[in-house]
């Protein structure tokens, strides 16, 4: 017979304060695993307990040219490598299971490169317990007590939970049990030895606040993402039991008999909630049931064996702990029939598989598919990470790529406001992994400055507190009452002996009649009295009532005064650490064009600098040909002056023109290679060499040389006075073994002009001065060769002449 059925009070409506417009960053942890061995190389060092420095191995230091730089990443907290499981759980965990009683949904995901102890961290090892059997723990000591019988909530498909009578769930056990093979787990089934020490915490945890008034179930459910696609590791498969389930590649058997499991796909609910469809749930009632059913979905994960890591998750798998709480009737004897006032909260267990570099875990075939995969979802991951924190900190309105994989679908609502977010990175400090510790903690950084939505307190029933326990202490206060009236009646003046003997009795009667007034009167002014004091009492009540009336609304104005000031510097904080934030990203952005402007000056300056030397090197071959071409106009001014001079000297004196003398050589009656470059210049001194039967060349050969005993060379230089320098070098020609020939050369003769007077021929101090005072006109060669000059007896350019000079005149 079903229970009657009280009337419940009207919800009341959550209204939209200050509380769900607060936000808070997703809490990001750092774990450290101990070193493999002692003497390996480490490159992560824990600073604090918030901060941990990355070296740059040896190695590469060497490939990066010696390139050393110390980075340093904070944390919410940072375990080292010596830190407990029960530390980690409970400054991490604890709080999420905290409020998932209180009706409040949590994220808790591990994240790291392969090897780095995500796994040993969410699910423990022989003898210490991870977080995953520590949550468990906690939940079932906290509402070991209070939890429903089983099967009075019943999971449905939309993500959701039905309630039905304790009648009904009787029913269902009887049914269920009467299967041969229930799937159910049975509290009665003996525990597994592979997983008993992980179960087994000596530490007792318990949440604070639990609603007495209140009945729990715990439902569970395992999935796994593989290849981005969801499968549930609870969903019973029909299978041979001689063959194995999979090959070696990872693929289903070829079996009749077997069915290989189905992919799963997300949907969305009423409350726009992702739930994977058709996922198995399964009620559980201690932590032996429940990681029994973890125990079971934990051997149908795919792991493989890689180059770095001996058992390698393959897949992100998530653990779900769905804990349904419903409120007591008025009665405190059955649960409250109504679907409406089910609440329902979610913690969800991630443990994500480890991101990996093919080149180092040597993967092939289906192990380089799972992980292009593996890499891929941690890539959008991250992607989305960034978008959240460009609309935060920017105010943009991006479209975050949530639908780009299956792990990031399936928990987009955490990230817009449905519960806490804790995320655990895990690294390993060898130093082999340095790079991918690195880019994990970059992910970590950009992770930190993302701000979730803090979820809202859920709704009061509106029943009265402390149902429960109330029909235990019912008959306390009926005994009271019984105990005051026997009291108040003993109080009373004895009655006599109403017994009448004797039919003409008169005393007997009007003795209880006047016992019985007095009884009356002392009942009346009983009366009186009770009235006045109740009325004492009620003015009392009264009083107190519009006292502690007044000190409520005068506590209630100065609690609303302190928490618009509150909500007002909290907005103030807010909006000053987006400023910074605001800021910082400036720096960042200044600091990176500095960087970029100092370099581009550095370009600059040495293009400058180049530039200065090519323009110094310009310079200087400028400066000596202008000295070369000075050297070459005094060379033929001083040869036109030449000719000018013994022009003149033959018209003034009329004489025959002067015969040129040859210097005989030495040795004349030798025969002669006379060797004269083609770029000699002729100096048509009076003396000249002049060799007799003499080969003139002016590039020396084998057949001249055949013919001839001497050799002589005509060199000519520019001395250091600007004259012209000739000299000839003369040689003997010798016959060689080979049969060719060879020179020794033995004398040098120099042939030289020079000034009489010892001045230098480019300049004249013997011209005469101008009238008017203004400089000479004959100070360089350029206007003595400009003039027409005219030789004379009595000229101081030679003995017995003179000199007349007038300008040529120019055309215009």
């Amino acid at each position: 017979m079903k229970p009657a059925r009280t009337k419940t009070p009207r919800k009341p409506i959550v209204k939209k304060g200050s509380q769900t417009n607060l936000k808070d960053p997703v809490g990001v942890y750092c774990r450290v695993r101990p070193l493999s061995f002692p003497d390996q190389e480490c490159c992560i060092e824990v600073i604090n307990n918030t901060t941990v420095q990355l070296h740059t191995p040896e190695g590469y230091r060497l490939n990066r040219n010696g390139d050393y730089k110390e980075i340093q990443y904070s944390f919410k907290r940072v375990f080292g490598p010596h830190t407990t499981q029960k530390e980690l759980f409970d400054l991490v965990a604890n709080p999420l299971v905290d409020d998932l009683i209180r009706g409040k949904n949590g994220l808790l995901f591990t994240y790291g490169v392969t090897g780095s102890g995500k796994t040993h961290t969410m699910t423990g090892s022989l003898g210490e317990g991870g977080l995953l059997p520590r949550c468990l723990d906690m939940i079932f000591n906290s509402i070991g007590s209070f939890q429903a019988k089983r099967y009075v909530f019943k999971s449905n498909d939309r993500n959701s939970m039905d309630i039905q009578c304790e009648v009904d769930a009787l029913l269902e056990r009887q049914r269920r049990e009467a299967m041969p093979n229930p799937k159910t787990p049975s509290g009665k089934r003996q525990i597994d030895p592979e997983f008993a020490d992980m179960i087994n915490v000596q530490e007792f945890c318990k949440a604070e606040e639990v609603d007495e008034d209140s009945v729990y179930g715990v439902f569970v459910s395992y999935i796994e993402i593989y290849n981005n696609y969801i499968y549930d590791l609870l969903e019973e498969v029909p299978f041979d039991p001689i063959k194995p389930k999979w090959n070696s590649c990872s693929t289903p058997m070829r079996n009749a008999d077997f069915v290989p499991p189905q992919s799963k796909v997300l949907r969305e609910d009423k409350n726009h909630n992702m739930y994977v469809a058709g996922c198995t749930e399964v009620e559980v009632k201690s932590i032996e049931e429940a990681f029994d059913v973890f125990w079971r979905g934990q051997k149908k994960r795919r792991i493989a064996n890689t180059h770095l890591n001996r058992e390698s998750s393959r897949s992100h798998s998530v653990f779900n702990i769905k804990l349904v709480q419903a409120p007591l009737d008025a009665t405190g004897d059955n649960v409250l029939q109504e679907k409406e006032q089910i609440t329902i909260s979610q913690l969800s267990l991630v443990d994500l598989a480890g991101s990996e570099r093919t080149n180092r875990t040597k993967a092939e075939g289906n192990r380089l598919r799972e992980a292009g995969n593996i890499n891929q979802s941690l890539m959008t991951l991250r992607t989305c990470m960034e978008v959240l924190r460009e609309n935060q900190m920017y105010g943009t309105n991006k479209m975050v790529p949530y639908r780009d994989s299956k792990l990031t679908h399936l928990f987009k609502n955490y990230f817009d406001g449905e519960g806490k977010v804790r995320m655990i990175v895990c690294v390993n400090p060898k130093a082999e992994d340095y790079e991918e510790s690195l880019q994990v903690m970059r992910f970590a950084e950009v992770t930190q400055e993302v701000e979730v939505a803090r979820p809202a307190d859920k709704a009061i029933c509106g029943l009265t507190p402390g149902r429960r326990y109330r029909q235990h202490t019912r008959a306390g206060p009926v005994g009271d009452e019984l105990l005051v009236t026997e009291v108040v009646l003993q109080s009373f003046p004895p009655l006599p002996s109403c017994e009448i003997l004797d039919i003409n009795d008169e005393h007997t009667l009007p003795r209880l009649i006047e016992a019985l007034e007095k009884r009356h009167q002392l009942r009346q002014r009983m009366i009186d009295e009770f009235n006045k004091q109740a009325v004492t009492f009620k003015a009392m009540l009264q009083e107190f009532d519009s006292g502690a009336l007044s000190k409520e609304n005068y506590i209630q104005g100065k609690l609303n005064e302190k928490e618009k000031v509150i909500s007002g510097q909290k907005l103030e904080i807010e909006r000053l650490e987006k400023k910074n934030k605001t800021l910082e990203y400036k720096i960042e952005i200044l600091e990176k064009t500095t960087t970029i402007f100092e370099e581009d000056k550095r370009n600059l300056q040495q293009e400058l600098d180049a530039q200065n030397q090519k323009l110094q090197r310009q310079f200087s071959d400028k400066c000596r040909l202008e000295a070369r071409l000075q050297d070459m106009v005094m060379e033929t001014t001083m040869k036109w002056e030449k000719e000018c001079f013994l022009d003149s000297f033959q018209l003034d004196q009329n004489a025959p023109p002067l015969r040129l003398r040859h210097r005989r050589s030495r040795s004349a009656g030798d025969r002669w290679v006379d060797h004269k470059p083609a770029c000699n210049v002729q100096t048509e001194t009076v003396m000249q060499p002049h060799v007799p039967h003499a080969i003139t060349v002016s590039v020396p050969n084998e057949k001249a040389l055949a013919k001839c005993e001497k050799y002589m060379l005509t060199h000519q230089e520019l001395a250091s006075d600007g004259e012209i320098e000739t000299k000839l070098i003369k040689g003997d020609v010798y016959k060689t073994r080979g049969g060719g020939q060879s020179v020794q050369f033995t004398d040098i003769e120099t042939l030289k002009q020079e000034s009489p007077t010892g001045r230098k021929r480019r300049s004249s101090s013997a011209a005469p001065a101008q009238p008017d005072g203004a400089e000479s006109e004959w100070t360089d060669v350029e206007t003595r060769c400009s003039v027409a000059v005219e030789m004379r007896a009595g000229s101081q350019l030679g003995p017995g002449y003179q000199h007349h000079a007038q300008p040529k005149r120019k055309k215009p």
